[in-house]
């Protein structure tokens, strides 16, 4: 894995209202960790980054700005000078100018972190997979919650997880590890006022 020096992280969604009960199960306890590991790392390297945060138009959606679930979770809040997009559909491409800020500042990778592996983020994937954008999805840094299916089969997270993951890859993306990501962010980077909200 080679990331170019403008490759910009977006980080999809990490909300306090992904751990409400209501969500229930979910796999990957160590998502935010592993999520915390390449947000402190991306951010120490000076790399572009892009905070999205979903804001759901169900009033009673733990997502809703109304709820205290619509809040980032505090180690990925956005800091001073970096870009938070609000979105209200599952896509960040679909209703906000993410597309015309990553265009506008040349980037054509992006690395993908945060919730719902096969909701916000798949979806987020295969648009930009589609737009034409290089595509890494890093895999142990997201997860998915348990899903009951028009049957009334369940499917736990893990197995959500695992196919959403095999559905993208080498097709709209490319599925990537924390540490893979890690071991490429100390090449040299570009300021990342370049995208920034400033």
């Amino acid at each position: 894995m080679k990331l170019p020096a403008n490759a910009t992280l977006l980080i999809i969604d990490v909300q306090v209202g992904m751990h409400d009960p209501s969500k229930g199960p979910r796999n990957n306890p160590d998502a935010e960790s592993n999520l915390g590991q390449i947000l402190n790392a991306w951010r120490e390297a000076g790399r572009p980054l892009i905070h999205v945060r979903h804001n759901s138009i169900h009033q009673t959606s733990v997502f809703h700005t109304s709820h205290a679930g619509n809040a980032i979770q505090a180690f990925a809040q956005p800091q001073e000078g970096e870009l938070l997009i609000e979105k209200s559909a599952n896509c960040a491409f679909v209703g906000t100018d993410l597309e015309e800020r990553l265009r506008a500042a040349g980037v054509d990778t992006v690395v993908i972190v945060g919730f719902v592996t096969n909701h916000c983020v798949e979806t987020t994937a295969r648009i930009a997979g589609d737009l034409g954008f290089n595509t890494y999805v890093v895999g142990d840094a997201m997860a998915a919650f348990d899903r009951t299916g028009p049957d009334g089969t369940v499917y736990n997270g893990e197995q959500i997880h695992n196919v959403s993951l095999a559905s993208i890859h080498d097709e709209f993306a490319t599925v990537v590890t924390t540490r893979d990501v890690l071991a490429t962010i100390g090449d040299p980077a570009i300021p990342a006022d370049q995208i920034s909200g400033n």
